[in-house]
């Protein structure tokens, strides 16, 4: 029972300044950790990147190189991703002691939904990824493609290193977007009839994404990308409007039962 009165009992503010700042001395040593992890991981990851470029260049016999445009600029580049990859490596880290931070703070349900969003947004957010990089020699063929004949095409590699990352994080952000959808609807910020009008921009920005990722002109492959992100929009929609449905009728439930009593 003093246990349970301890846990409940506020903290001060320089309590929490203090627990703020050790949470965050985990975090950055462990980050600086993986950065470290990470400057040796540097050359099999920029293989990896740069590989979609070298196969495209070399299938359809276009001349592009990648490009270190000054004398620090691969030292820059190895330094940038480094930092990277020290904080996906650390994530589990620096995620748990933001969750031990902010947790202590929140309602039990409010920690159910926190920790129904991470179960649902992870494996949806892989799979964003997974297909950006599976379209990603797409992205090449068509920009190389914009090569004039007998011209090279110097590419910066700083440049094309973060292009690279820049799309696995947008298509991996679009699938986890429905979820954070629901996420603020059982937060209380949206309904699902408001979810529902906005759907004309949803499918400007699904079909936009679509096109991107299928920069062919392929119609089919669009609509098989469409599909699913359509589905998930939707999805969200039909569970935001079952829950504001459940949220009316207790509502609804404690007002008779509040007038009964009266």
């Amino acid at each position: 029972m003093l246990r349970r009165k301890n846990t409940e009992r506020r903290m001060s503010l320089s309590s929490h300044l203090r627990e703020f700042r050790k949470r965050l001395s985990w975090s950055a040593g462990f980050i600086i950790v993986g950065t470290v992890v990470g400057w040796f991981l540097f050359d099999p990851v920029f293989r990896i990147l740069q590989a979609p470029l070298l196969e495209v260049t070399s299938r359809r016999g276009i001349e592009a190189i990648v490009n270190f445009g000054t004398v620090v600029s691969a030292f820059d580049l190895r330094i940038q991703i480094s930092i990277f990859l020290g904080v996906i490596m650390t994530s589990p880290v620096w995620l748990w002691n933001l969750w031990a931070f902010v947790s202590p703070g929140l309602k039990i349900r409010e920690r159910r939904y926190a920790i129904g969003f991470v179960v649902a947004a992870l494996p949806l957010f892989l799979v964003g990824t997974g297909l950006a990089w599976t379209s990603l020699p797409g992205f090449v063929v068509v920009l190389i493609g914009f090569t004039p004949e007998g011209s090279s095409n110097v590419i910066n590699a700083a440049e094309y290193v973060l292009f690279a990352i820049r799309i696995l994080l947008i298509f991996g952000l679009a699938f986890v977007m429905p979820v954070v959808l629901v996420l603020l609807n059982f937060a209380g910020l949206v309904t699902g009839k408001g979810i529902l009008k906005s759907w004309r921009v949803a499918l400007t920005i699904i079909a936009l994404v679509s096109a991107l990722a299928t920069p062919t002109a392929e119609p089919m492959s669009m609509f098989l990308l469409m599909a699913p992100l359509t589905a998930l929009f939707f999805s969200a929609v039909g569970i935001a409007t079952l829950n504001d449905k459940r949220r009316a009728r207790k509502l609804a439930k404690f007002v008779d039962d509040d007038i009964e009593v009266e």
